[in-house]
């Protein structure tokens, strides 16, 4: 099935020291579905290095998207999230994605944008041990699973979780096609 998800569009942030594997494989993933990637950062064509070094080169800036234009959000965790959540349009398309019922979803580290934008309250959710405390304290119900699926939020704990992470992302937006 390499095109379940045709026609759908995702947006993915990057940021220097973003997590290389949280981005790379959920990206390819959607793409070998059928649907189209968009990796917004801070400044268009701009290349950022991964945790690990690798390149991830952004089509857009953060300020230039808007959620409308999107399907879900995925949110990569490495360092990148905790510089990324201080920045008020990255807070608002988390807002706006999460008023509008579509996907957001965040790996490890990638919770923390949620966190700031104040969308976990209430909300069952796993991320990296690390920031169990954060989900919490921010009104989030802490699983340790290697995926966890709440409406529209999806997350998992660590790069070794990425094959449910995708399956679950998959589950979520199959079921609202």
């Amino acid at each position: 099935m390499a095109n379940e998800l045709s026609g759908l569009k995702f947006l993915f942030f990057v940021g220097d020291i973003y997590e290389d594997l949280e981005l790379w494989y959920p990206k390819l993933r959607l793409i070998e579905a059928g649907a189209k990637v968009v990796i917004a950062g801070p400044e268009a064509g701009k290349s950022y290095s991964g945790k690990n070094g690798y390149p991830c080169v952004s089509d857009a800036s953060i300020d230039s998207v808007k959620e409308a234009d999107f399907d879900g959000l995925v949110v990569p965790g490495g360092f990148m999230p905790d510089k990324l959540r201080r920045d008020p349009q990255v807070l608002q398309l988390v807002k706006d994605f999460n008023t509008s019922g579509k996907l957001i979803a965040a790996i490890c580290h990638g919770g923390w944008i949620p966190i700031s934008a104040k969308v976990y309250d209430g909300v069952k959710v796993t991320g990296s041990p690390g920031i169990k405390d954060d989900l919490v304290n921010a009104g989030a119900i802490w699983e340790d699973a290697a995926v966890v699926i709440d409406g529209n939020h999806v997350t998992s704990r660590k790069p070794d979780d990425l094959p449910d992470f995708c399956q679950g992302i998959l589950q979520v937006m199959l079921g609202q096609k």
